[in-house]
Parts: structure tokens; C-alpha cells; sequence
């Protein structure tokens, strides 16, 4: 019960945030996160490491359609509904020094969205699992709309399309192979991997499952909503979408696609693989190009998540180890940049880096705490992203060396525009702006200082993370060898 207790904290705490006083919301949304947390880590302590799913919890619901409330955590859920429960604490806490409008529906959403992201990486049942997926849209899409920018109702009518088309095409895939497991039919997990699915058939699903995927991801050429809505949303809706949101559609592919459509992945797994590449590339360079400091970081992510989901499709246990690290240390790296904007937005009143310089005069710790970032976010060894990228760029380099060759320009790109951005915003001479830059308030040190310590933490001893991982990883590919 265990799993539910994770799921339902902040589904309750969400409907709380409408009883309070607007000025003790927001504390109150930060103390039952933190709880949340503590639950999280309790679960942790608890977990063995086995290949097989465990705290599973199995109600019917519709029975005549084989559909069930089927929960549960193994080692590739249990790390993303960490890192869910240890980010949205923090996001929650960056927020204190921004006044938005009726509070209680701005953190009631962000409670609610984890609701969700909680039930989307937990579910056992490909029904549920979708059910999860159309509510995780729901907040952070009024989240945009509501709190975002001037442009915002154009930008989240875009990204409403876009991720409702590519719910529909699975919620389209996840029938057709529901139809297909032996009678009588389910929409249960163990039932959805032992589907009579052809070849042919698999080829078709593969798209419906893949487009809903990449675009929630991003991979390109399906990314066009994702720089509009990451710079246009507010700092907490872009730490949510790039943080945590983004690592459903990575978790659907290895839960969801691998072991259900294998064949699917012979055929097409190369274009995919080909797809990530060419984001990778093309996303940086787009970044290094930029002169909004948020924009910036909109693109670097699509590079890092392109190489992440490359490393998926290698189906290699390198290649799979390497995603799991990754996407923990992107989640940590990218809202740590996106907090680090929203500082400085504030503060100066733009996010031109051209209207920057010389901040580092004014703020030694701030400097320090941006540069861990930005070595997190450039892979540095000895920090969490060195881990990931080291082990995708392995499992690329086994599935092709000319791959791996243009999916580790990834390392140079990156470098380049990370320090570029470092030095035009810290660096150079003062810019008449930057004498109003003032100190870190103690909640912005509280989430940067652990921000940096997890990135060093991860960097130095990944090793939790791997050995969490890597039994339900082995179990994926087992449940594939016979194509492979």
C-alpha cells in the first residue's frame, strides 16, 4: 500500500491548497511535498532491488474490459518517482520569491501534476498508465496559460495539439494491442507483453507509440512546440515540463515499447536512433545561437534528451544504464539552469545576454553555485552528467561507431554554448544593469546549494543508481532477446 500511500499524499494535498489563507499556501505546498519526499525515501530504504515489481497494489475497475487499478515500483520506476518527489519540493521552494496570482490554483496544479506523474510512472495497467498521461497534461497546461507570457495563449494552444495528437495515436495503439492479448482481454502489463502481435502490425504501433513518445520528449522533427513553451512558461512550468515531464515519454519507451513492440524496434529502431542524432546536432546549434539566456536552454535540453533516447533504442544494457542516470541528472542539471534564469530575470528585468555581464563582481556564491550547474549540464567528470553520457555514448558507439561519432558532438555543442552563455551573463565587463543584482534570498541558496550537492552526489557515487536500475533493466531486455 505503499505505492498508493505516494500516489494519493499529493492528490489530498492538492485539494488542501483551496482551504488555506492565500499567504500560507505556499508554505503549506512545500511542507507536503517535503513529506512526500520522506515518504519517498522511506519507500527506498525499503526496496530490494529485485527484478519484478514490489508495494504492488491490484484493485479491479472495469472488469468487463480487463481493466484494473494495477500499481507498482521496480527499479526504473522508483528513480523517476524520486526524482519527481525530490524536484517538485525544490521547484516549490524556488518559487517563494515570485508573487503569482491565486496562489492556491498555482500550487493546487504543481500538487496535482505530481499526482500524476506519480500514477504515470507506477501504473501497471496500459489503461491506467494512459489515463495518467492525459492528466499530467492537464496542470501544466493551465499553468502555461494562466501564469505564462504575453504570447502564452497561442504557445500552450500549440502544445495542447500537439501532445493531445499524440495521446490519441497511443491511446489508438494501446487498443489495437489490447485486442490482441490472450482472452480474456487485458489491458494489464503482464497480458499487453504476451500479445499476438505480427510484424507487421508491430511496424504500424511502433509509429503510434514512438510520435506520442517524441513529442512529449522532445525528438526532432516533432520539438516545435517545446522552445515556445519552456521560454514562454513561468520558471516553475518549465522546470515541471523539462524536470520531470519530458521523462514520461523516455519511461514509455522502456516500459511500454521495448518489451511489447520488439519487432517494431527492428524495423524502425534505426530511424529512431537516426531521428535522435539529428536533434542532437541540430538542437545545439540552434543553441549556440541564441541570446535569450531561457531559450538557451530550451534547445541544450532537446540535445541532451535526444542523446538520451539514442541511448534507449542501442537496446545495449550500457546504452539503457546510461538513460536511467541521465535522465535523473538532467532533471536535477536542467531545473537547476532554468532556477538560475529565473534569478536573473528577476533581478534585471531581462534574459538578454547581451544586456548581462559581469555579474560574478556582485555575487561569489551565485557564481560558484551557476558553474556547478553548468558542469553538471557539460558533463564534467566527477559530476552526475559525466556518469550518464559516458555510458549512452558507449551503448551508441556498440549499435554504430558513425553514431556514436556525431551523437558525442554533443560534448563539444554543448560546451560551447554552455560557457558562452556563463560568459556573457557572469563574466566580461559590468554591464550599467548589473549593479542591480542583489544577493541570494535564503530560499534561493536552500535550492541551488542542494541542487550542486546532488550533481557532485551523483557524479562521485552513482553507483545506488545502478544497481536500483539495472535488475529491471536486464528484465527488459530479456523479455526482447528472442528478436534480438
Amino acid at each position: 500500500m505503499l505505492t498508493l500511500a505516494l500516489l494519493l499524499l499529493p492528490l489530498l494535498a492538492s485539494l488542501g491548497t483551496f482551504m488555506l489563507r492565500r499567504e500560507a499556501v505556499k508554505v503549506y505546498a512545500l511542507i507536503s511535498s517535503a513529506i512526500q519526499f520522506g515518504l519517498t525515501a522511506y519507500v527506498l530504504c525499503l526496496f530490494t532491488g529485485d527484478a519484478g515489481e514490489q508495494f504492488q497494489f491490484n484493485f479491479p475497475w472495469v472488469e468487463a474490459l480487463g481493466i484494473s487499478l494495477h500499481m507498482g515500483l521496480d527499479g526504473i520506476s522508483i528513480l523517476l518517482v524520486a526524482l519527481t518527489n525530490v524536484l517538485v519540493p525544490l521547484i516549490i521552494l524556488s518559487s517563494f520569491r515570485n508573487n503569482y496570482s491565486h496562489p492556491a490554483a498555482f500550487y493546487g496544479l504543481i500538487l496535482f501534476m505530481q499526482f500524476a506523474l506519480v500514477g504515470v510512472f507506477a501504473a501497471l495497467d496500459g489503461f491506467l498508465f494512459y489515463i495518467f498521461w492525459e492528466l499530467a497534461l492537464i496542470p501544466i497546461w493551465f499553468i502555461c496559460l494562466l501564469w505564462g507570457g504575453a504570447d502564452r495563449v497561442r504557445i500552450t494552444l500549440k502544445f495542447f495539439i500537439y501532445t493531445l495528437t499524440g495521446s490519441l495515436l497511443m491511446l489508438v495503439g494501446l487498443i489495437l494491442i489490447y485486442l490482441q492479448t490472450p482472452a480474456p482481454h487485458s489491458f494489464s502489463i503482464e497480458a499487453l507483453y504476451q500479445a499476438s502481435l505480427t510484424a507487421e502490425m508491430q511496424g504500424w504501433l511502433f509509429w503510434c507509440f514512438f510520435i506520442a513518445f517524441a513529442i512529449k520528449i522532445p525528438v526532432f522533427p516533432l520539438h516545435t512546440w517545446q522552445p515556445d513553451t519552456y521560454t514562454d512558461a513561468p520558471a516553475q512550468g518549465s522546470m515541471l515540463l523539462s524536470g520531470i515531464m519530458l521523462k514520461m515519454g523516455i519511461y514509455g519507451i522502456i516500459r511500454w515499447m521495448l518489451p511489447v513492440l520488439p519487432e517494431g524496434i527492428a524495423q524502425w529502431g534505426e530511424v529512431a536512433m537516426m531521428l535522435c542524432a539529428t536533434g542532437i546536432v541540430y538542437a545545439s546549434c540552434l543553441a549556440i545561437v541564441q541570446k535569450d539566456f531561457k531559450r538557451l536552454i530550451a534547445y541544450s535540453s532537446i540535445a541532451h534528451v535526444g542523446l538520451i533516447t539514442a541511448g534507449v533504442f542501442t537496446l545495449t544494457i550500457s546504452g539503457l544504464q546510461g538513460s536511467m542516470v541521465q535522465m535523473l541528472a538532467h532533471g536535477v542539471n536542467v531545473t537547476g539552469l532554468f532556477f538560475i534564469a529565473d534569478i536573473i530575470q528577476r533581478r534585471m528585468k531581462t534574459r538578454e545576454m547581451s544586456e548581462l555581464g559581469g555579474l560574478a563582481n556582485n555575487t561569489p556564491l551565485f557564481t560558484i553555485l551557476f558553474m556547478i550547474v553548468l558542469l553538471g549540464s557539460v558533463a564534467l567528470p566527477l559530476t552526475n552528467g559525466f556518469v550518464g553520457e559516458f555510458l549512452l555514448l558507449n551503448g551508441v558507439y556498440q549499435y554504430s561507431a558513425w553514431l556514436a561519432a556525431v551523437c558525442g558532438l554533443t560534448i563539444i555543442l554543448g560546451a560551447v554554448y554552455m560557457f558562452r552563455a556563463y560568459q556573457k551573463v557572469m563574466l566580461g565587463e559590468a554591464h550599467e544593469r548589473s549593479v542591480e543584482f542583489t544577493g541570494l534570498a535564503n530560499s534561493e541558496k536552500a535550492v541551488l546549494i542542494i541542487i550542486a550537492f546532488l550533481i557532485l552526489a551523483g557524479g562521485i557515487y552513482p553507483k545506488p543508481i545502478l544497481t536500483i536500475a539495472q535488475p529491471a533493466l536486464e528484465e527488459v531486455l530479456l523479455q526482447i532477446q528472442d528478436i534480438y
